[in-house]
């Protein structure tokens, strides 16, 4: 187990079964905990259960005992958790807060459940996150439309209330407030173009200035808004705009509760659609990342790096300075199947900049400026004329984050166990590698 041919080494996967959207994500006392869509009995998405698993890195994960299992209100599709630290629900026990999740219960996806609507509903912990139970009142919040789902829950400390936002139907979300996570009013409507499931709703400090704070509201496929919330109203001041461009990121949630001596807003997400033949498991998660919101020559936008906790995998480096890269002469600068790459190029005369990871190709274009991989593209600029690139290769998995990780390329892919080989180019002109950093990993099972 966990050193199948397929199994990725350091992203998340599932003992067995299928997996997609990550759920629930929440610390506390020294514990990451992430909950997940499971079908632990099929490698086909069917029956949904939250499956759970905890680590103390973002790193090194154990799955533990299924937290919430289908029941006669529906299956259990996704949500979000948060530690209700003064009680406002009134289920914790002695001194320790309840850990509190909120989820759709996804009414007549099942015989036990046929005739029940889609509507939403709690579950809680009180012994910091061990053990389960779905609260006595459910539902907590009634059907509204269509397939209304995917409640995003936090505590807003200005007003003293906790806040929903919610999936309504097409591409329209909801914010809804409650003093106790079980009593809800609707309080503002939001639309994101194009943009459906899965939001996330949070505040991010723009450069790092605490004192002036934007609220990003996301949806599934990575698109989101910037703007403005008072408690009850979320007023959007730019955007949409879009993170993660690569076709296999989806669903992306942050992590509630991370203290403030950390700070930092941890973002994980489904790599969608991946193909792994044969394999106990089906799907992965992305490596998880840490958030920033930054002005960009592009203007505002989010950015997202792999955590720093990654160079705990780090077995040995190989560094390269001043490297030339002739015209349409590839060079080959590493081999292996678990890497994580670091580099800058000036692309001087070259027309593109080409690299091939394990016969993965990510391209920057340096008339278009446009970077790509797997079929998409997003626009590049490079401050300095310097081209910067941080990659993540896996067995099953290739992530790549340009400059401050405003573009960024999520890719699943089956390998060529014989071709481990990690290439660059310069197409039609020469290029000049400034640095380049080849750590190799170990497994983090």
């Amino acid at each position: 187990m966990y050193d199948e041919p397929l199994r990725p080494q350091f992203h998340f996967t599932a003992q067995a079964g299928w997996i997609n959207d990550p759920n629930g994500l929440v610390f506390f006392d020294g514990v990451y905990h992430m909950f997940f869509q499971h079908t632990p009995f099929s490698t086909q998405g069917s029956a949904k259960w939250w499956g759970h698993a905890v680590s103390t890195d973002l790193v090194h994960w154990r799955q533990v005992e299924y937290a919430i299992k289908p029941d006669r209100l529906g299956d259990i599709w996704s949500g979000s958790a948060a530690v209700d630290w003064r009680n406002t629900t009134g289920l914790g026990a002695d001194t320790i807060p309840p850990i509190v999740a909120m989820y759709t219960s996804a009414g007549g996806t099942a015989p036990e459940s046929e005739g029940q609507p889609f509507t939403q509903s709690l579950a809680f912990s009180a012994d910091g996150g061990t053990t389960w139970q779905p609260y006595a009142g459910n539902p907590v919040l009634g059907y509204i439309a269509n397939g209304n789902r995917d409640p995003r829950i936090l505590w807003h400390e200005p007003t003293g209330s906790w806040v929903m936002a919610l999936y309504i139907d097409k591409n329209d979300y909801a914010l809804f407030t409650s003093p106790n996570l079980k009593d809800w009013t609707r309080t503002c409507d939001i639309t994101i173009p194009d943009t459906s499931e899965c939001p996330d709703f949070f505040p991010m400090p723009l450069d790092g200035d605490a004192g002036n704070v934007k609220w990003v509201f996301w949806g599934a496929n990575g698109c989101y808004l910037l703007g403005a919330f008072d408690g009850k109203v979320f007023t959007p001041e730019e955007g949409p705009y879009r993170l993660g461009s690569g076709p296999h990121f989806y669903a992306a949630q942050t992590w509630s509760d991370i203290p403030p001596s950390d700070g930092r807003r941890i973002q994980i997400a489904w790599m969608n659609g991946g193909e792994y033949p044969g394999m106990p498991f089906n799907q992965q998660m992305s490596f998880p990342c840490a958030l920033s919101l930054r002005t960009t020559p592009a203007g505002v936008r989010l950015c997202q790096m792999p955590v720093r906790e990654i160079e705990g995998l780090r077995e040995g480096t190989s560094t390269h300075t001043d490297l030339s890269l002739a015209s349409n002469k590839p060079t080959n600068v590493a081999t292996g199947e678990l890497l994580d790459i670091e580099t800058e190029i000036e692309p001087g005369r070259a027309k593109a900049i080409v690299w091939s990871f394990r016969g993965n190709v990510v391209r920057y274009d340096a008339e278009k400026r446009m970077l790509s991989c797997g079929g998409r593209e997003t626009p590049v600029d490079l401050p300095g004329r310097l081209l910067r690139l941080r990659i993540l290769l896996d067995r099953t998995s290739l992530e790549v984050f340009a400059g401050e990780g405003e573009a960024a390329f999520h890719l699943c892919f089956v390998p060529d166990p014989a071709n481990t080989r990690v290439e660059v180019a310069a197409q039609r002109g020469d290029a000049h590698v400034r640095s380049l950093a080849v750590h190799r990993l170990r497994s983090a099972w």
